[in-house]
């Protein structure tokens, strides 16, 4: 499926041509100001494969802002931290709301549906905050391990940026704290959240970062074992569910790949076995997802026929 490295290439191309019209359908992210200024016109798509090579086409070099591709990789710092009882402090239900819902957060008692919507991500940010002596720097090695590079870094623009228009966010910590669920205290708790979330990577990077969840829990390139297969199960599932937020069961339907989004305009797809794809372009919809890096999902799915469902 992924071994014609040189077809494969040649068709992410011609797919990212494809999709170069439509940079001004959907709208940039501006509640965050620092990526309000990310130009609309970036494209980019990477495949990266079960022995570590990878191809891409356009931008597929030039990091940005990962945010909240990196609730993925939180959640499994977080299970590999305490294990199961995570699972008595967030649940792995699909939300069916907006990813930062306050309404539904308070319904539940301060317990989160799932760990990859926001007040799920900033439980367990809480989990690392409270487990680690510095969890903002194990959170960047352990980035910079997966990806293998040390020069990911965090763009400090965008943790400002985040900080000083982190309300909402603060306001769902605040509550999941009043009901008992939040044991660090809240700024050092939104600190570790923003950074994760201002980490830059590009496309080629993060698609390397997440081939353990394609091989089982191992990374294919060191042959690390980075979480346990049956993790590895539990963070895909939770992807193919809840992971393209309110959307996700319109991409599991007419995609059918584990997936995350960024509010930065990435996407990654986790394709089990074979590898995994990340695509990037800003302009969101009104879900928060990437318009046309769902475009280059959806149409690289068809033609290669890499849905799970088959």
């Amino acid at each position: 499926m992924f071994k014609d490295l040189a077809r494969l290439q040649a068709k992410l191309k011609a797919l990212v041509t494809e999709q170069e019209n439509l940079c001004q359908q959907g709208k940039v992210a501006d509640y965050i100001p620092a990526l309000a200024k990310v130009p609309a016109t970036k494209i980019a798509a990477c495949v990266a494969n079960i022995n570590g090579s990878s191809v891409g086409a356009g931008d597929y070099q030039e990091p940005f802002s990962i945010q909240s591709i990196s609730k993925v990789f939180g959640l499994v710092m977080a299970m590999n931290r305490i294990g199961d009882d995570l699972w008595q402090r967030v649940n792995m239900e699909p939300s069916g709301q907006p990813f930062n819902s306050i309404i539904q957060l308070e319904w539940e008692k301060g317990i989160p549906r799932n760990p990859v919507i926001n007040a799920g991500a900033l439980l367990v940010a809480d989990v690392l905050t409270s487990h680690f002596s510095t969890s903002k720097l194990a959170f960047l090695c352990f980035m910079r391990t997966l990806a293998h590079d040390d020069n990911i870094y965090i763009d400090q623009d965008v943790y400002q940026s985040e900080l000083e228009h982190g309300n909402r966010n603060a306001a769902l910590a605040y509550l999941m704290k009043s009901f008992g669920n939040i044991e660090a205290e809240i700024p050092a708790v939104l600190s570790h959240y923003f950074t994760q979330c201002a980490v830059a990577m590009s496309c080629e990077q993060l698609a390397k970062s997440l081939l353990f969840l394609a091989n089982k829990g191992v990374d294919p390139i060191s042959k690390q074992v980075i979480c346990t297969p049956r993790d590895a199960h539990r963070v895909n599932a939770i992807l193919s569910t809840s992971g393209m937020y309110d959307q996700s069961g319109e991409f599991a339907f007419s995609i059918g790949l584990p997936a995350k989004s960024g509010v930065g305009g990435g996407v990654v797809a986790i394709v089990p076995n074979y590898g995994v794809i990340c695509t990037w372009s800003p302009p969101l919809n009104s879900f928060g997802n990437s318009v046309i890096g769902t475009n280059l999902l959806a149409n690289l799915a068809q033609e290669l026929g890499l849905s799970i469902y088959h």
